[in-house]
């Protein structure tokens, strides 16, 4: 599907809405785009990508460029320097912000927050960096803690208020596979020590989080090879482990981008060493279903390495993917958008560690020797009441009292499963109940998300509508000023001529005054 002219686009989302479902198509910008590049950080917040940074014919990039996803056009964000620097001018802001490519832009707390990535800066661990989304002020954090060893090309995952980064690559090109968490809330560093097997030292992988618990890891390069294997991070136990993925085979990837909506995680881009990668893949992160979504042409820009994906919510609730950039060959600097199908509302299913499904499976195993011991106690009565009765007595009686506790046992045993079987029953619809009120509040989540979203466009519109109307009523504000200054005068001071004439012609020529004519 071909891009529509600028000029033919009133609504956006109307047109947005008008593409059909999993098909990339180019977005109709308007004004100067932003140099093409690779290796850039991308983020949505407000409505708006920003695109920082990136490397483009070996040199990176300090620029931050900022398309509206409301008008669809560009503009340049203009930083302020933190004005607690000592530095001066341009020299404190090239400190705070230098070129940069590689590095991990995470949108946290009406901030951007950028991570690590490639520059010429002189320090030797990882350098964070905050820039206001309200003033553009742009400093360097101080942070506290062991940090990490500056590096490129590693994840930066937000959970909760924690980041969590895993691998890169260092200044000496030593490839990672470390794991540290950095507090936003106090901006500490701290290196986590993780059990099992961790996956191979690598860079340029992508990483994502599932039910604020498991940070699952997909693809990245060493120096050699690329890789194509899937490793899960438990947070809570901090072991990992390689699960068995369902679905798709894929190629080895590097430099390809990720984005995670509810349960799906979204993978587009990357290649290895015999050329890009065309699929746009979705994981099912409960499932661990990989599949392929759609495909374009191996010379697509989209295609690429370096290539950037985020995803953006329109007024009625639906989800866009948008990508930005990439280099296949040739640098791009194109945006492209896919429309997805409303989200799946699927009961999620939880990965366990090995301790947490020990314990779950105790639990079960406990309820279950329950009920066997209640029988065999039961059992066991009974076998006690007939020996007692066999010592005592004549054969026939005994026998006849044989079939009668046999019986009896049988009977107990009967209502006993019965009692099994209707405990079964009431958890299984207490557990369709919950399966039904999970779905019932998933969509009202949905209903909420879109309401919300839906008022944020409308403040948007009053803002601005305020910020015009405010400019309006300050030069209102000056002219009733200057009245009030006019009024304050004396009539002598701006017609001295007229009041000489009705002093002379009499009370009846005051009209003269005003600036009318006699009458003859």
């Amino acid at each position: 599907m071909e891009a529509a002219e600028i000029g033919e686009v009133t609504d956006v989302n109307e047109w947005i809405l008008a593409l059909p479902y999993y098909t990339w198509v180019a977005l109709p910008v308007s004004g100067s785009r932003p140099p093409a590049r690779y290796k850039h950080g991308s983020v949505v917040a407000k409505g708006k990508l920003y695109v920082i940074g990136g490397s483009r014919n070996g040199r990176n990039l300090a620029d931050i460029q900022v398309l509206d996803l409301k008008t669809l056009a560009w503009s340049t964000v203009k930083l302020h320097a933190d004005p607690n620097s000592e530095s001066d001018g341009e020299n404190r802001l090239q400190e705070v912000f230098p070129a940069v490519s590689g590095c991990s832009v995470i949108s946290w707390a009406n901030k951007l927050i950028f991570v690590g990535g490639y520059s010429r800066e002189p320090s030797n661990s990882v350098t964070v960096r905050v820039v206001d989304l309200e003033s553009y002020c742009c400093s360097t954090v101080k942070t506290l803690g062991p940090a990490p060893i500056a590096r490129g090309g590693q994840s930066v995952t937000l959970v909760g208020s924690r980041l969590i980064m895993f691998g890169g690559e260092s200044r000496s090109r030593k490839l990672l596979n470390d794991v540290h968490f950095l507090d936003l809330e106090t901006m500490r560093w701290n290196e986590m020590e993780t059990l099992q097997n961790p996956p191979e030292p690598r860079f340029d992988h992508i990483a994502t989080v599932h039910a604020d618990r498991y940070l699952i890891i997909f693809g990245g390069s060493s120096h050699s090879t690329c890789f194509s294997d899937i490793h899960i991070l438990d947070l809570e136990t901090m072991e990992w482990s390689r699960p068995h993925v369902q679905g798709a085979v894929v190629t080895p990837r590097a430099g390809h981008a990720g984005n995670a909506i509810g349960e799906n995680w979204y993978i587009i881009g990357g290649g290895d060493n015999k050329g890009g990668s065309s699929e746009t893949l979705v994981l099912n992160k409960s499932k661990l279903v990989l599949s392929v979504l759609t495909s374009v042409n191996e010379k697509d820009p989209l295609a690429s390495e370096g290539l950037s994906l985020c995803s953006a919510s329109l007024v009625n609730g639906d989800r866009v993917l948008v990508t930005f950039g990439g280099y296949n060959g040739n640098y791009a600097n194109e945006v492209f958008v896919l429309r997805l199908k409303p989200k799946d509302t699927s009961r999620p299913k939880i990965f366990q560690s090995p301790a947490a499904a020990a314990a779950a499976a105790s639990v079960s195993a406990a309820y279950a020797l329950t009920k066997t011991s209640e029988i065999r106690s039961n059992v066991d009565v009974k076998e006690d009441e007939t020996t007692d009765r066999l010592q005592t007595g004549n054969p026939s009686q005994n026998l006849e009292n044989d079939i009668n506790t046999i019986t009896a046992v049988k009977k107990n045993l009967e209502i006993l499963v019965a009692e099994a079987r209707e405990d079964n029953s009431r958890i299984r619809g207490k557990l369709d109940e919950m399966n039904k009120t999970h779905v019932e509040l998933s969509k009202e989540l949905i209903s909420v998300r879109s309401q919300l979203s839906a008022e944020e466009s409308r403040c948007f519109k009053l803002e601005a509508q305020i910020t015009e109307l405010s400019k309006i009523l300050s030069s209102h504000q000056s002219i009733e000023d200057e009245l009030q200054k006019l009024r304050s005068q004396k009539p002598t001071e701006f017609y001295p001529d007229r009041v000489t004439k009705r002093q002379s012609s009499g009370g009846g020529t005051a009209w003269r005054w005003l600036g009318g004519t006699p009458d003859t």
